[in-house]
């Protein structure tokens, strides 16, 4: 799973993410899919809520009846 937060006035494609991690990562590590997000969820005290985000690609992955 990814999840990209690009800062405002930013601009990224998903290919430019792949292009890259192809270039410093191994063939099996790069992403295949790429998500863009406005926010990371967090917490009342600013963590970031990472089951929220597995949540979320749980729900994306779900077959449709």
């Amino acid at each position: 799973m990814n999840v990209w937060v690009v800062k405002p006035g930013e601009s990224l494609t998903a290919d430019e993410v792949i292009q890259f991690c192809r270039e410093k990562l191994a063939a099996y590590k790069a992403p295949k899919i790429v998500e863009f997000i406005d926010a990371l969820p967090k917490s009342a005290i600013g963590k970031i809520l990472r089951r929220e985000i597995k949540e979320m690609n749980k729900k994306k992955q779900m077959p449709k009846p």
